[in-house]
Formats: structure tokens, C-alpha cells, sequence
């Protein structure tokens, strides 16, 4: 019963960290724009450096989203949450997003990392925005070290037209996941 009490407390503090996460509300909404922008710039400036190959990748693609994230690992749950922005390469376009995930599974720390997501047809990058999305239980991303990134391999129709790099403090990593990971418009930004 402790167990139990203490598993819910936990995850209801974790949710609520997660939940804060992003540029402050009392910020403008253009200050709030351009935190997130310069977030975009900055990881993909690391990306290119570290993955030279992306850069053409994401010139072709039918867009790209970049995204930041903090999440907790307390015991048996894990929880986090982020913000960032898709951008449609035919247009121009941005879409500011919000993203929360959560799991169940051994673990002790803080993990902030950057995600930075292509997407190789116009149908994936629409159904993402306009559907936000949600990364199920058998949904699994590798970003492997070398030429070529990893793929997104996942039950749904759109997954096989997305690419999915991951970058912690630590360099590109070897295996991103994406279970339990939802993506959504953030309305105030847009």
C-alpha cells in the first residue's frame, strides 16, 4: 500500500515538473517564439556538425521538427515534457508543439536531451501536425552514430517517412525511444 502511495506521489510530481517545462508563460508570445527558434537553431547547428549527412537530409525532406526535453526517472516511472517546432519545407511554415511522455520501468535520474524529427513525405509531416501523435508501445527509433541516421520503426502508417535523431550532453545517441511519447499543437503559440 506504501508502495503504491509513494509510486503516485511520484509520478503526479514528475507530471508536474514535465508540465512546466518550456519557455514561461509570462513571457510575450513572440519571446516565447523565439526561445523556441533559437533552441531549433542551436540543435540543428550540433546536428550538422556531429551528423554532417543530416543537413541534406532535412534540406530534401518534406519538413523537420526539433524538439527539447527533460525527463525524470524516479524508481518504477518515468515522466517528462518539452516543447518545440515543426517546420514545412514547401512553405516555410512553423508549428510550435508541445510533447509530454511517460513509461514504467526501472530508473534513477534527469535526462535533457534534443529530438530533432524528419519527415520524408508531406502526408507524415500533415498528419503530425494537424493529428499531433502519439508514439505507442511498439514504437522504437535508432539514431545511429555514423552516416546514416536511424529509422522510426513503429506499428502505423506513417512511421516508415520519419527519421528520429536524438542528442544528449553526451553526443548523439545510439538508441532514442519514442514509446509513450505524444506530440500536440501548442495553441497559445500558434
Amino acid at each position: 500500500m506504501k508502495t503504491t502511495v509513494f509510486s503516485i506521489l511520484v509520478v503526479v510530481m514528475m507530471l508536474t515538473f514535465a508540465s512546466g517545462c518550456g519557455p514561461s508563460a509570462k513571457l510575450t508570445v513572440p519571446q516565447r517564439q523565439k526561445i523556441i527558434v533559437d533552441m531549433e537553431t542551436q540543435t540543428l547547428q550540433r546536428l550538422y556538425q556531429e551528423q554532417p549527412a543530416t543537413r541534406d537530409k532535412i534540406r530534401k525532406a518534406a519538413g523537420y521538427g526539433v524538439f527539447a526535453n527533460a525527463n525524470v526517472n524516479v524508481i518504477f516511472a518515468s515522466a517528462g515534457g518539452g516543447y518545440g517546432v515543426v517546420v514545412d519545407n514547401s512553405t516555410g511554415r512553423k508549428t510550435y508543439m508541445k510533447m509530454a511522455l511517460g513509461g514504467i520501468g526501472l530508473g534513477l535520474g534527469v535526462k535533457d536531451y534534443r529530438q530533432v524529427l524528419i519527415f520524408k513525405s508531406k502526408e507524415a509531416l500533415n498528419k503530425f501536425v494537424t493529428s499531433g501523435w502519439e508514439f505507442g508501445g511498439h514504437a522504437d527509433a535508432a539514431a545511429k552514430a555514423g552516416e546514416t541516421g536511424g529509422e522510426l520503426s513503429a506499428e502505423g502508417d506513417i512511421a516508415a517517412d520519419i527519421e528520429v535523431y536524438a542528442m544528449t550532453e553526451s553526443g548523439l545517441a545510439l538508441q532514442a525511444t519514442v514509446t509513450g511519447t505524444k506530440y500536440w499543437k501548442n495553441e497559445d503559440l500558434n
